[in-house]
């Protein structure tokens, strides 16, 4: 029994082993299957997904080329569009740009014309300021030259002399003064103490005078400037200045004004040059007080013409007042000659008042005597030709109504009614007036002949 059920046992696990095979067999070949249909499947998969990318690649180069083409058309329109407006903006733009820039460019084409004018002016002025310095160059030659024989002429004291003459009489030709009229040169006068002879003598105004003498001493002063020593130059300098003082000291004691007189009780100590006269009073500062008190004024060119532009400022105000006196005297004169004139003007407006009248009477006379006789020859018939009436004057003259001519007229009025005769009045000038005695005669004679047609 034990046997039986070991052989079904193991009957069991045969058929268990065998059914386990069988279905590990099936199920093998199903997976084989379901792995073949699996392949078969991502096989299937794959070409569609191959296709379908194909195809998107297809589609999406076909999208991409119609999207191009379209954006190039757009790109195409839309740049054609920019161009244009850009080329409309950049037309407007440049002629904008031409017009603003239009007077810039005219502006420096002047500024170039000017710069190729100033150019050329700037090398012509080269030139000449070349040309100049050469001149100046030459000029500083000659007057070095001519400096050097001017010193050397200086240091001789008749040479010295005669050039301060020279500068005196040339400050007055400066001042505007004339020789002969307004000052004269080297006038003597007799004193007590023999012939005094300045150089020089000012005319004023009321008849006065002033003294002008010109001294120059420079032979310390030329001394001084030509040294290069200190001490030499401080010492001649010093010697210069006691010079001039001692020239103020021997001019007071000539004491000029009293030999010219009427003059100023001083005398001008003429000096030519403010170079020389500085250097006098840097050594001795009481020069000019010393000076002042010996009744002797120092003047240098510049001092001098004040002083005599001042004369000649007198000279003038004495024409100016012996002209107004002139004319005070024609305006007195001429006064008198209207006054003359207004009563002769008053006599003669009379006169033809008197000869209007006289006419005026002979034309009624005229028209109502004679006429009416003289028409009876018309009626008659003996004559053809009508009479013609004269015309009456209702004019009067003018009265004269200025009280200046009018007094004058009334007094002369005066003297007719006490007086018909009267001579020819003379107005003043030495032509007469007309004798207004005839003009009485004719209209009383015109009266008479009236009163006999009557």
């Amino acid at each position: 029994m034990a046997m039986d059920g070991f052989y079904v046992f193991l009957a069991l696990l045969v058929g268990l082993a065998v059914g386990a095979a069988l279905g590990w067999s099936l199920a093998r070949a199903r997976y084989a299957g379901a792995e073949a249909r699996a392949q078969a499947a991502d096989e299937r998969a794959a070409y569609v997904e191959e296709q379908l990318a194909e195809r998107f690649r297809s589609l999406s180069a076909q999208a991409l080329d119609a999207t191009n083409q379209r954006f190039m058309e757009l790109a195409e329109g839309r740049l054609r569009a920019v161009n244009q407006a850009a080329g409309n903006d950049l037309d407007q733009r440049r002629q904008a740009i031409e017009h603003l820039v239009a007077p810039l460019r005219d502006t420096l084409a002047r500024v170039e014309s000017r710069l190729r004018e100033a150019d050329a002016g700037r090398r012509a002025a080269h030139a000449e300021l070349a040309k100049q310095v050469e001149m100046v160059r030459e000029g500083s030659d000659r007057l070095r030259d001519e400096t050097s024989a001017l010193v050397t002429a200086l240091r001789r004291p008749e040479a010295r002399g005669r050039w301060g003459e020279l500068q005196l009489r040339r400050v007055a030709e400066l001042a505007g003064m004339a020789a002969h009229c307004d000052f004269e040169e080297q006038v003597g006068a007799a004193t007590d103490d023999g012939l005094q002879r300045p150089d020089m003598v000012v005319r004023l105004a009321g008849g006065k005078s002033i003294v002008v003498d010109s001294k120059v001493s420079l032979a310390a002063y030329l001394e001084a400037v030509g040294s290069d020593d200190p001490a030499v130059r401080a010492d001649r300098l010093g010697a210069h200045a006691r010079h001039v003082r001692a020239h103020v000291d021997r001019l007071a004691a000539k004491a000029y004004w009293a030999a010219f007189a009427p003059a100023p009780e001083f005398v001008v100590l003429f000096i030519p040059g403010e170079a020389f006269l500085a250097p006098a009073l840097e050594r001795d500062p009481g020069l000019l007080e010393h000076a002042m008190a010996r009744r002797v004024h120092i003047a240098t060119p510049t001092t001098l013409i004040s002083l005599l532009r001042t004369a000649q400022y007198a000279w003038q105000q004495e024409a100016l007042s012996e002209n107004a006196r002139e004319v005070f005297e024609l305006g007195k004169r001429l006064h008198g000659r209207l006054s003359t004139l207004g009563g002769h003007m008053d006599g003669l407006g009379r006169a033809l008042s008197r000869t209007v009248t006289a006419y005026n009477q002979t034309v009624g006379s005229l028209e109502s005597r004679v006429l009416v006789t003289a028409r009876r020859f018309e009626e008659l018939g003996l004559v053809e030709e009508e009479l013609a009436a004269p015309r009456g004057v209702h004019e009067q003259a003018r009265v004269l109504t200025a009280a200046e001519l009018a007094g004058t007229a009334a007094a002369e009025a005066g003297g007719r009614d006490g007086d018909r005769s009267h001579t020819p009045v003379d107005l003043g000038d030495g032509v007469p007036d007309r004798d207004r005695t005839g003009l009485d005669r004719d209209t009383t004679s015109e009266k008479e002949q009236i009163f006999h047609m009557k």
